[in-house]
Formats: structure tokens, C-alpha cells, sequence
């Protein structure tokens, strides 16, 4: 590991970050053996002090203006301005992160968040961003549409699940369940990371001879995914698991000396993500909770002028965070002036 900041490739175009477009992989290949030589860049696997960034959710989907869940921030640009800053961040810092572990929402049509899973009496399905509560569930305002049971399983089953998930959420302090526009499609161009962020990752693999860790989230149909350490709900009515949390990717995070992490939504799959990743480690050792580092400057809530505004959530979660002991710092802070990293 070197603590050296590096200068930004000239290859890298800012204007390009909130535009799709295909990596010239070869090319880059062949600049970031000649990167790794040039700046005496070492395999990741020599680095005496091991530093992950975790980068949540940096698809299409959520940091592409035109996509589905633009997360726009109170800028109105969120997304695509913390991701410059994080392809900056990963370049100045290429010698140090030792992995970068890319977390991706991967989603079908028939999932309990998608309209199509829900009807009313009138075979009406639900609006984006309808909420649905349990009263509704219990009232049959709101029901599991008949339809889905060819591809999921017996209706009677899915419609007692249904009441058992949104009570389940309510029980445990969870957002109530939110019908989401259909997003981050498995095989649709909207499940891709943000060309520039894969750019950087790809660079990063190859100087520094370190596989980037893709980790997949959200495909169960029973459950909502905003943690990639966990799903909402794990059981069913009868406690029986239809999930289980990703235990061998938090046992994996918290051997590293250092876990960065930066992504989308800040108030949703980022700060839950943050959250699990604190139950682990208040029920191992608070202690591991100086460790991790949130790159604030990296991520946005979820904001939709006039309908949702989630930034007090998002920010009183980080001042949680930090309360435990968690590090907030920004993209622009050299790493090696961080406690413990020097």
C-alpha cells in the first residue's frame, strides 16, 4: 500500500459521469499496466494495511438523470456529483484501496416492491410510491394479485405472507413498504454500474492485480433488500426463513483494517447497509466501529420535490453512526492522515 496521492488519469472525463457509455477495456488495460509501473504501484495482495471501499448501489438505475430512481439530492444532481467525486477518490487513492466491493440491486418484474404484485378491488395496481400499511393489507384495500401466483407459488400463501411482511416491518422500525418504479432490472442497462465508476474499478483491478468484489442484492421476491448485509424479512408467517443476512460478506468486510464506503441512497440502501454493519459489530466488538469510514460527500438521499424528502433521516443516521464510532470524512481527505491508517 502507498499512501501517496496520484494524480487523476487524463483519460478520465468529468463531464462523462452522468452518461452512458461502454468502457474501452484493452485500452485501459494496457494504461494501467503502464499506471502501475509508472507510479510503482504494488499487488493489492503486498498491503500490510487492507482497505476496502464498499461502493452501494453506483448503477444506472439510481445515478443516470433520465433512469428510473435518480437519486438527485438537494442538489438536483446528487448522484452524478458524488460520483465524480468517487472516481477521483479511487484514482487519487489507487495505491491504497486494496479492494473495491461494488454492491449491485438486482431486480425482476414480480417482486413484493413492484406494482404488479398488488391489485384492489378494481384491478388496479398501486402508483410508484404508494406506501402500503398493514391496515391496508388487513382492510384487502390493498391484495396480492391473483396473477403472480403462476410464477411465485400458492395465492392463499403470498396473500398471508403479505399481511405477515408489512406488519413485520412495522414491528421491527422498518420504512413501510414503498411500491417502487421497476428498477435495476436484471439484464436491462439500468442494473450496469455508471460507466465511469466500472471504469475506475476495472483501472483499479488491473493496476493493482485486485478482482473487484461485485456483491449481489435485492432478487428475492418475498423481500425488500435495501442492506446488502440483509434483507427487510427474513422468515415467515410460520418463522420458517425464506432469507438469510450475507454473512460471509460482513465477516469478510470486517477483516479489512479499513472499510470506506460511499454509494446510493444515502437514506435508504446505504444507511441501512451502514446500520447492519453496525449491529455486527456492537454485537462482536463496538470497538471495530473506528474502522469504518463514510465518504458523505459520496452519497445523496433520496429526494422527490413535493412528494419525499429523506435528507433529516439520512443525516440523523450518520450522526448515529458517528456517535458509535464510525469515521465521516470526505472524498477530498487523504487517507493516510486518517487515524490509524498513517
Amino acid at each position: 500500500m502507498t499512501s501517496t496521492q496520484l494524480p487523476i488519469p487524463s483519460f478520465f472525463d468529468p463531464k462523462r459521469v452522468g452518461k452512458v457509455w461502454r468502457v474501452p477495456y484493452q485500452k485501459r488495460a494496457q494504461q494501467a499496466q503502464h499506471w502501475a509501473k509508472q507510479h510503482g504501484l504494488p499487488p493489492a495482495a503486498k498491503d500490510k494495511i487492507r482497505v476496502c471501499l464498499m461502493a452501494i448501489d453506483v448503477q444506472n438505475t439510481f445515478c443516470i438523470p433520465e433512469f428510473e430512481l435518480f437519486v438527485r439530492g438537494q442538489s438536483g444532481m446528487g448522484a452524478v456529483e458524488d460520483n465524480r467525486r468517487l472516481c477521483e477518490f479511487i484514482y487519487r487513492n489507487l495505491g491504497t484501496i486494496t479492494d473495491i466491493a461494488p454492491t449491485m440491486d438486482t431486480h425482476t418484474a414480480m417482486q413484493i416492491f413492484h406494482a404488479d404484485f398488488w391489485v384492489n378491488d378494481l384491478g388496479e395496481h398501486p402508483v410508484p410510491l404508494t406506501r402500503i400499511s398493514l391496515a391496508e393489507v388487513e382492510q384487502r384495500d390493498w391484495k396480492v394479485n391473483p396473477a403472480v401466483a403462476y410464477s411465485l407459488g400458492n395465492y392463499m400463501a403470498l396473500q398471508n405472507f403479505a399481511r405477515h411482511y408489512v406488519q413485520r416491518l412495522s414491528q421491527e422500525g422498518k420504512y413501510p413498504l414503498t411500491i417502487w418504479p421497476y428498477h435495476s432490472m436484471l439484464g436491462g442497462i439500468g442494473h450496469a454500474l455508471v460507466a465511469a465508476v466500472e471504469e475506475a474499478c476495472f483501472f483499479h483491478n488491473l493496476a493493482r492485480h485486485s478482482q473487484t468484489n461485485f456483491e449481489i442484492k435485492g432478487s428475492n421476491p418475498l423481500t425488500e433488500n435495501y442492506s446488502v448485509l440483509r434483507p427487510e424479512v427474513l422468515d415467515d408467517p410460520k418463522g420458517q426463513p425464506i432469507a438469510k443476512k450475507n454473512t460471509h460478506f460482513i465477516q469478510k468486510l470486517l477483516a479489512f483494517d479499513a472499510v470506506i464506503i460511499a454509494g446510493q441512497a444515502k437514506s435508504h440502501c446505504v444507511a441501512w447497509t451502514i446500520d447492519d454493519l453496525l449491529s455486527e459489530i456492537q454485537a462482536h466488538d463496538p470497538e471495530l466501529a473506528k474502522k469504518i469510514y463514510l465518504l458523505q460527500d459520496c452519497s445523496s438521499p433520496v429526494v422527490i420535490p413535493g412528494i419525499v424528502d429523506f435528507t433529516e433521516q439520512a443525516n440523523q443516521a450518520f450522526q448515529r453512526f458517528q456517535k458509535a464510532g464510525m469515521n465521516l470524512v470526505r472524498s477530498t481527505d487523504n487517507i493516510s492522515d486518517w487515524t490509524g491508517l498513517a
